[in-house]
């Protein structure tokens, strides 16, 4: 049955009139092609034909390896029926007529080329991606100088917080420079101050230094101190030039201040941040007006101004009375002053600035010292460690009042080096006021 006989092998085929061969043949018994001429089979590596010239070049190549070049050309067919191959002159059947030619965004990719060209040209050089606006402008962290800092102040990297634009703050007014510290314990710097220098009438010179500390337990206090600093300032270089007396312009400036804190209670942002057990804001407040001749000092609180004589061999002083619990017991006579302000109540203010203050009773001082010296307008965050007029005048610099920026940054640095409880401001005046156009050195 045929479905029992064995499929043969395919048998050769004639390279030229595709007739089956024989084993042995030297020539194709159909049209008598020299069989010993055929090369080896080339490597099939398909190309994609782009137009007709390609074809007609790839041809000719193939035929020009088929007979070599010396080798003798194939024999005409002989004659009668045995010659039913196509003429010489025919192209080889298996080349079929070129195809039109194609733009070359339509051509489908060559799967066995492993090349794509329907797709567009690249360029030479790609644009490099625009940085990220956020990371322009994006801080670095302070202690680990790797990671970002988030809008809350904390490093994305380490959670580290920043230091705030109030952590540290300096200034210089002509003659009159201060600084202000966080400290080391406090959180945020709640204290506060304005330096300035304006002329008097005359012409003489005026310099001009507050200095505010914010009360930690109430509402605010950061914005309290900043307020009372900054509007007594503005007060004080206003009214000087106008020949309002210095200490009547203290009273009305620090008057004036208590009517800026006074309003932050009635601001939405107070009515946001108020807890049960916190107060309206509040802060203290002291000054210092400093002319050719004269020193007028303001208060209301527990901050100080302590006046030390350029000639150390002359005794300091301290020129302000505190607002406190402890000195309404040394004033009462019922506890000396080691043991007031021994009292865990000691630093218990008795006078603020503040819509929940009692009535408000601003303390000013004139005073008409014979010799030059430094005035010393500071929080209790200084004077904690130099409590007497005594220790403060060991702890200042002998050249404070040519270098008074520099011995503020002294004074701030013996509170941080003593423990830095509390936040640190200090602000220094010399005495006389200079001549204007005079600044530190």
């Amino acid at each position: 049955m045929m479905s029992q006989i064995p499929r043969q092998a395919a048998l050769p085929t004639c390279p030229s009139c595709t007739e089956p061969l024989d084993a042995g043949d030297r020539f194709c018994g159909a049209c008598g092609y020299d069989l010993s001429a055929v090369p080896p089979r080339p490597d099939d590596t398909p190309t994609l034909t782009m137009n007709g010239a390609e074809v007609s070049a790839a041809h000719g190549a193939q035929a020009s390896a088929a007979h070599g070049a010396d080798g003798p050309p194939p024999p005409p067919p002989p004659a009668g029926p045995a010659a039913v191959g196509p003429p010489l002159s025919a192209a080889p059947p298996t080349a079929a007529a070129a195809p039109p030619m194609v733009p070359a965004a339509s051509v489908s990719p060559d799967p066995a080329a492993g090349v794509r060209f329907d797709r567009p040209a690249e360029p030479e050089e790609y644009p490099l991606q625009a940085p990220d606006p956020r990371l322009a402008v994006a801080k670095v962290c302070v202690a680990c100088r790797a990671g970002r800092v988030d809008d809350d102040g904390y490093c994305e990297n380490c959670g580290h917080a920043q230091p705030r634009e109030r952590d540290h703050m300096e200034q210089e007014s002509g003659p009159v420079a201060a600084v202000s510290d966080r400290g080391l314990r406090h959180h945020r710097n709640e204290d506060s101050f304005t330096v300035g220098h304006t002329a008097l009438p005359d012409g003489g010179p005026a310099l001009v230094a507050i200095v505010c500390d914010g009360v930690s337990s109430a509402t605010r206090p950061d914005d309290a101190s900043y307020a009372a600093a900054q509007t007594a300032g503005r007060a004080l270089l206003a009214a000087l030039p106008t020949g309002a007396h210095p200490q009547q312009a203290m009273h009305e400036a620090i008057v004036a201040a208590s009517h800026a804190v006074n309003a932050l209670a009635e601001e939405p942002a107070t009515a946001r941040e108020h807890a049960p057990h916190q107060n309206a804001p509040a802060c203290t407040l002291v000054g210092a007006i400093v002319t050719a001749g004269l020193l007028v000092v303001g208060w209301v609180g527990d901050s100080r101004v302590y006046w030390v004589p350029a000639d150390r061999s002359s005794p300091p002083a301290r020129l302000t009375e505190d607002d406190s619990w402890a000195a309404q017991m040394v004033s009462a006579g019922l506890m000396n002053e080691a043991e007031a302000y021994a009292d865990e109540r000691a630093h218990a203010i008795t006078g603020w600035l503040g819509a929940d203050a009692y009535e408000l009773e601003p303390h000013t001082a004139a005073f008409k010292p014979d010799r030059p010296g430094v005035v010393i307008v500071c929080t209790d965050g200084l004077w904690n460690y130099a409590e007497g007029a005594e220790e403060m005048a060991e702890a200042l610099p002998l050249d404070a009042a040519a270098r008074p920026l520099h011995a503020a940054r002294v004074l701030v640095g013996h509170a941080l080096d003593g423990g830095g409880h509390d936040n640190v401001t200090v602000a220094l005046v010399p005495f006389p006021a200079p001549a204007q156009g005079a600044g530190s050195a």
